[in-house]
């Protein structure tokens, strides 16, 4: 459905990426990865997102390499500056889409969730996020610079990303006056992730149809509310 892309990032640097362009696009939103890469998993969320009227983006992070082992993927992810992903990849991608018109979200799973936070910090054009169980080390959220509503999905047995830490930083989002909703869901990591079941899965990821599409109704009715 989509194509290869190419565009700049504040630096000057360009950066490919994966655009699904919706038909009569409503708005647009920049897609971030999990930590497999660029795959055609998070293809698809784009195309989910074209086929709702939301013109998508997914910046190639990992320029070209992805994976479906779990021990690439951390190697892969642990060599990724995420304060330059925000600052410039993903900045990059929400400025291209600026650049067409309308307004820009921005979404992501997992890893891409942690990104997500730190882009609505980082990412003035980003004019609203959603968090999909996935959060950044709190130290580097400052809160009060977040000017675009957000909300969250979070797993209540997320054993990568513990509840927890979920409630600490609910706590900054509050303290610092963000327009933020977040809902918890009885399910595993990846519980939004069709690819998450069957031998293949990590033990600690499992799909759950029925909350993925709750969190999906929620997602678009934020949207609409807040992109159009």
């Amino acid at each position: 459905m989509g194509s290869t892309v190419t565009f700049k990032r504040p630096d000057g640097q360009t950066v490919q990426g994966y655009l699904a362009e919706a038909a009569n696009a409503r708005a647009s939103v920049v897609v971030i990865q999990e930590w497999w890469g660029l795959n055609d998993q998070i293809r698809g969320v784009a195309d989910r997102l074209a086929l709702a009227g939301y013109t998508a983006l997914v910046p190639d992070l990992y320029r070209g390499k992805s994976t479906i082992e779990a021990e690439e993927a951390h190697h892969l992810m642990s060599a990724l500056n995420f304060g330059d992903a925000a600052a410039q990849d993903i900045r990059g991608a929400a400025q291209f889409l600026k650049s067409r018109g309308g307004k820009v979200g921005v979404t992501g799973y997992c890893m891409g969730g942690a990104l997500t936070v730190l882009s609505m910090v980082m990412v003035p054009e980003a004019d609203a996020g959603v968090v999909w169980y996935g959060y950044p080390p709190l130290e580097f959220v400052d809160a009060s610079k977040i000017k675009g509503p957000l909300i969250a999905h979070w797993a209540e047995q997320d054993a990568a990303f513990p509840i927890a830490t979920v409630d600490a930083l609910e706590e900054k989002l509050r303290a610092a006056n963000v327009s933020y909703t977040g809902y918890r869901y009885l399910a595993q990591h990846g519980f939004a992730n069709e690819t998450a079941q069957g031998p293949r899965r990590l033990p600690i990821t499992k799909y759950d149809a029925a909350w993925a599409q709750t969190a999906w109704d929620r997602t678009f009715s934020f949207f609409g509310k807040h992109l159009g």
